[in-house]
């Protein structure tokens, strides 16, 4: 027994098997981590405005209404007029407006804002208004893009960039793996900026889906991408051939379903909601979709948090790199004398 056991370890059958598992047991885990958080989002606190006497009968009877057919509350938040309450909806800050008016109360959505969210309350709010017996008119004051009615072609593009991002520094480890550590980087670089390029170009001018502010779009999509192959170049030299397996983890079990893109943060599960936003795919998704419809109010954050994971990564590699030592390396000098019993001054396997 202890002889097949030492045989089947140094087979080629225990990584096959091992990949087997994984394998079986990641497809498992990709299909329930996006059913979990995409199958049937539930809302759980939608941050609105609200212009006006919130504590009249109507507009009380109102907001119970929506939050009992939501199954949450509404995070309320006064604004003094209808244009402060419009610029916090610029600065992302609310999903919908409720203003509450003599005899009718508005309510105003914003499905760039979160497409999600705002069908969720579209479809509450006329059964809300029914039973508290107000007449209601609903808006939209921040509507998508009509080419991606469902508002999805932000998620697909990230999912795009993030994907191919460490698919090719994982073909660079395997095809390319004598590049130097500056190398590898740079190749990562270029392939980054080309790919954002190409995607931000065939969904834009190609097919028409979504009117990019051009440059601005590319640049996040390259970021992107370059910060996603870092991810798997760190994690290469840090778990060798495994490496594709905590990368995987991370940016498609973990980073997609949580990052905002097909279902928004209120309707994610509040854990997952808040974790998402320090992941890349998130914070990629969080750049492009203020670049895209709230071009003036851009945040810092999201591209810190793409720093910060490119910056960590590209720290660690060279530095794991050199204690791990690979690469095109000069012949030593045992290596240059002729191997005893030849005659031949250099050694096959120098280069």
């Amino acid at each position: 027994m202890a002889a097949r056991w030492a045989a089947f370890r140094t087979s080629p059958f225990l990584p096959a098997t091992v990949v087997t598992v994984v394998a079986a047991v990641a497809a498992g885990l990709f299909a329930g981590s996006y059913t979990y958080n995409m199958a049937n989002p539930t809302p759980h606190r939608i941050p609105t405005a609200v212009v006006g006497p919130l504590h009249t009968k109507a507009a009380t009877a109102f907001v119970e209404g929506m939050e009992k057919r939501l199954d949450t509350s509404l995070e309320l938040r006064p604004f003094a007029t209808g244009a402060a309450a419009r610029h916090g909806v610029e600065e992302q800050e609310v999903f919908a407006i409720l203003t509450v008016l003599p005899g009718r109360v508005d309510l105003a959505v914003a499905s760039a804002a979160g497409a999600s969210v705002a069908q969720v309350l579209t479809e509450a709010a006329p059964a809300a208004a029914g039973s508290a017996g107000v007449p209601l008119r609903i808006s939209d004051v921040k509507p998508l893009q009509k080419g991606d009615p469902r508002g999805l072609a932000l998620f697909y593009i990230s999912i795009a960039a993030v994907v191919v991002g460490f698919v090719g520094a994982t073909q660079l480890s395997v095809h390319a793996s004598t590049l130097k550590p500056a190398e590898r980087i740079g190749c990562i670089a270029v392939y980054s900026l080309l790919g954002g390029f190409s995607i931000a170009a065939a969904v834009d001018w190609w097919l028409g889906a979504i009117r990019f502010p051009f440059a601005e779009s590319w640049l996040i999509l390259a970021f992107t991408m370059f910060t996603s192959g870092m991810v798997f170049t760190m994690f290469s030299t840090l778990m060798g051939r495994w490496a594709l397996i905590p990368t995987w983890g991370l940016m498609v079990l973990l980073g997609n379903p949580s990052s905002g893109g097909a279902v928004s943060w209120p309707l994610l599960p509040s854990l997952l909601g808040h974790i998402g936003r320090w992941l890349p795919p998130g914070a990629s998704i969080n750049a492009q979709h203020t670049a895209v419809y709230f071009g003036d109010a851009q945040h810092a954050f999201p591209f810190a948090v793409l720093a910060g994971w490119a910056l960590v990564s590209t720290a660690v590699f060279p530095i794991r790199h050199r204690r791990r030592p690979g690469g095109r390396e000069r012949p030593s000098a045992r290596a240059a004398l002729p191997p005893e019993g030849t005659g031949r001054g250099r050694d096959a396997g120098a280069v």
